[in-house]
């Protein structure tokens, strides 16, 4: 079997027997049937089936020596395979309107990216390749789910922190004949619990060797525990909430108490060159960026689109103000989408035949969009105004109340009730728990902003500005 439907997913998640507390208790019997995961659970299998409809097969799967599988997995060859990858990633974003960064397409190219990143593990202490490569080719065969973890707890952020000894970071405890023993916590396992894997692996500048790591283990893997925060979905109603109802994807802290990794799942281990390699010499910052902007480009467009909505709904179109701020969204939108092409059109193949993505122009995306989700949000709550306070339920419009709140309610455009629920997708995207949460997520979505900024500072290529420049400084007429 190489690729699943929906109705396969959830029966693997049903048959799960993982450890996730939530609210002070361990959740028993089927998770994706849990409040706060029904959601996302059905939102996921939503994505497996569009994988598998045949209309889309073009986009969504790919042939490689005569084995069909989930584009998701495809490692690009050419510019035409980063295309194709683009296009799968907004097939799916468009279902969900960029708001789950966790759909499967996301970590099945984290997962690509290692295995396309194997030259920088070769001849290195404590490094397996071909472990890597065997475990890729059975998650593509089996079109395994995953998420993952690498964030270590906020505690002593400071500069000197390396000075003190950590034992809160989940770390290697001891080396056995059966595998790595990991001990600690780790941030932020989103839809932790309702994947088959967790893909675990140190987050850039580890310190120490025995956080120097990258493994794979079954999310119900003994001593293998996730802490959810509380759920942002306000109610089940599509729609009170529809947005939160469907796509609230769930965080957690992994706690790690002596978990055991086989030696069949430990890609390396105890080497700090090799952890900071992947994201330096590997291909993990531009596959991702690459998948990140992607859906993006769907998120912004949604939501120009709901702001375009209110906007007609209440008539507002003729203000100069109003113009100017939807001029803003489209701005920014079209920004994002030339990034995107421009880093696909410069793409270049690197020794191993990967055909690698410009990685500057994903880097100014990213750290764009940090500031501009926001701003979009803001632009948002400045066009729907009290609109976005008055939101009758929808059990309202169904009482004896509600055919008066239709008449008062109504615009030239919708009744009262249609209006509500275009200012309800509004509020639940930019005002709600699920909408606070979603600008932070963009925020902070591939490292703290000003780092971002450092890094397009000392990677970018000046030679060419500077010998533009310089020339003007030596042209005498």
């Amino acid at each position: 079997m190489s690729l699943i439907n929906g109705e396969d997913y959830k029966k693997r998640i049903e048959a799960l027997t993982s450890t996730v507390w939530y609210d002070g208790e361990k959740i028993t019997g089927n998770i994706g049937e849990h409040p706060a995961f029904r959601g996302a659970v059905q939102s996921q299998a939503a994505l497996y089936d569009l994988q598998t409809d045949p209309a889309l097969k073009d986009t969504m799967t790919t042939i490689e020596n005569g084995e069909l599988f989930g584009t998701s997995y495809l490692i690009p060859k050419t510019k035409a395979d980063l295309t194709k990858r683009r296009e799968m990633v907004q097939k799916w974003a468009c279902h969900t309107g960029g708001l789950m960064g966790r759909s499967p397409d996301y970590m099945n190219t984290v997962l690509a990216s290692f295995v396309a990143s194997q030259s920088v593990f070769q001849n290195e202490e404590n490094c397996f390749p071909d472990t890597l490569e065997r475990f890729y080719m059975k998650a593509r065969e089996k079109d395994l789910s995953f998420t993952h973890t690498f964030i270590n707890p906020q505690n002593n952020r400071s500069k000197l922190a390396f000075l003190e000894k950590d034992h809160q970071n989940a770390r290697i405890i001891k080396k056995t004949d059966d595998g790595i023993i990991i001990r600690g916590a780790k941030l932020l396992a989103t839809q932790g619990g309702i994947t088959d894997e967790l893909l675990v692996y140190s987050a850039p500048g580890a310190q120490e060797k025995e956080q120097a790591y990258a493994f794979s283990v079954p999310t119900d893997t003994r001593g293998l525990t996730f802490v959810c925060r509380s759920s942002l979905t306000n109610d089940n109603s599509r729609f009170n909430s529809p947005l939160s109802s469907r796509f609230e994807e769930m965080d957690a802290i992994v706690l790690f108490d002596n978990v055991c990794v086989p030696w069949d799942r430990v890609f390396f281990y105890e080497n700090i060159r090799a952890a900071n390699n992947l994201y330096v010499k590997g291909m993990f910052v531009p596959f991702t960026l690459h998948q990140i902007v992607s859906r993006q480009v769907i998120k912004a467009e949604l939501i120009l689109g709901i702001a375009l909505k209110i906007v007609d709904e209440i008539n507002i179109g003729e203000y100069q103000h109003v113009q100017s701020k939807i001029a803003e969204m489209v701005k920014g939108t079209e920004m994002l989408k030339a990034l995107l092409h421009h880093s696909e059109q410069t793409a270049s193949k690197n020794e191993d035949g990967v055909m690698v993505p410009a990685r500057l122009p994903l880097y100014t995306a990213i750290n764009q969009f940090q500031d501009l989700y926001p701003r979009f949000t803001e632009i948002i709550q400045l066009l729907g105004a009290s609109g976005l306070i008055t939101l009758p339920t929808e059990r309202d419009f169904h009482s004896e109340i509600g055919t008066d709140l239709s008449g008062y309610l109504k615009t030239c455009e919708s009744s009262g009730e249609e209006k509500v629920a275009l200012f309800r997708l509004a509020w639940d995207l930019t005002m709600s728990g699920f909408g606070t949460r979603q600008t932070l997520y963009e925020r902070f979505f591939f490292g703290d902003p000003i780092r971002l900024q450092q890094t397009i500072y000392h990677t970018f290529d000046n030679e060419g500005p500077i010998t533009l420049a310089d020339q003007f400084l030596q042209r005498k007429s």
